[in-house]
């Protein structure tokens, strides 16, 4: 699993022109799931982003999780970050989960988000969304967990 984190002022999600995911202060995460993962991933990505300090305190250090800022979480799938560009002109998508495999896995996600209190919101799984957000920071970061490097 590959999870691009931005910590955001606010972010939403449209699909035709609706929008089906909005969150204010918080934390967007693009997620793309790779051949192999499961539960265990899911339940590492839960537990690190329902509980990451990564909002400022009164000195302005990184020292504050969702919880104390009454932040949300926007979960938007995308599955061209489990893909590849190192070689020739096209992206490979060889290490992506097929769609049917990978859906569930996002909800479950969700699920395990808001099993931890975090208020979740969400894109549409294979939609084809467009993505505003307000970087805050600006702070992203890249999280990688694989069956394949846990030895699972």
């Amino acid at each position: 699993m590959r999870i691009v984190v931005q910590r955001v002022r606010r972010a939403s999600v449209t699909v035709g022109g609706e929008v089906v995911g909005r969150i204010g202060r918080g934390l967007l995460l693009l997620v793309g799931v790779e051949t192999g993962d499961g539960r265990a991933q899911v339940e590492r990505a839960a537990a690190r982003f329902a509980t990451l300090r990564v909002f400022e305190d009164e000195a302005g250090h990184m020292n504050r999780g969702l919880d104390e800022v009454a932040g949300e979480i926007l979960v938007v799938s995308q599955f061209t970050l489990a893909g590849s560009i190192r070689r020739g002109r096209r992206p490979d998508f060889i290490g992506a989960a097929r769609p049917e495999d990978a859906e569930p896995i996002v909800d479950a996600l969700v699920a395990a988000l808001r099993e931890r209190g975090v208020p979740v919101s969400t894109g549409v799984f294979r939609a084809d969304m467009q993505v505003e957000l307000v970087n805050d920071g600006p702070v992203t970061f890249v999280w990688e967990d694989s069956a394949e490097r846990q030895g699972e």
